[in-house]
């Protein structure tokens, strides 16, 4: 069951983007973290029940660095809470769905993560997100 809106993920060229956002929420970010399996570094803020994302490629053949390439800093994706992304991928998949990874991969903030292909949902890409417990 998608629960809610997990995170809103914003590409950035540089995570020095966290002034700007701390400027706009008026407080700190609560975590930074490396996501090696993605290529990236992210700063996370609470927004009331969710979150902003910022990420920034640590590698240029990076997917960030490459969505930036071609359309620029701004929103990447849009991440869900479900209960069970095992149950919720099975589910999608039934309704002619398919997924970047075929098994969910630990991202960041302790999180199993899998990605909708955006060519099934009009160009937004969308990320469940099921906490590790």
């Amino acid at each position: 069951m998608i629960k809610k809106i997990e995170h809103i993920g914003v590409a950035v060229k540089s995570l020095d983007a966290q002034k700007t956002f701390e400027k706009i929420l008026n407080y700190s970010s609560y975590k930074t973290e490396d996501v090696s399996s993605e290529k990236v570094k992210v700063i996370f803020f609470n927004v009331g029940e969710s979150k902003l994302e910022l990420l920034e490629s640590t590698d240029s053949s990076g997917t960030i660095t490459k969505f930036i390439e071609k359309k620029g800093e701004g929103i990447h994706h849009i991440a869900l809470s479900v209960d069970n992304i095992i149950e919720e991928m099975n589910r999608l998949q039934k309704e002619g769905f398919e997924f970047i990874y075929a098994e969910p991969k630990r991202g960041a903030d302790n999180q199993l993560i899998n990605f909708i292909h955006p060519k099934f949902t009009h160009g937004v890409l969308i990320e469940l997100c099921q906490e590790i417990k």
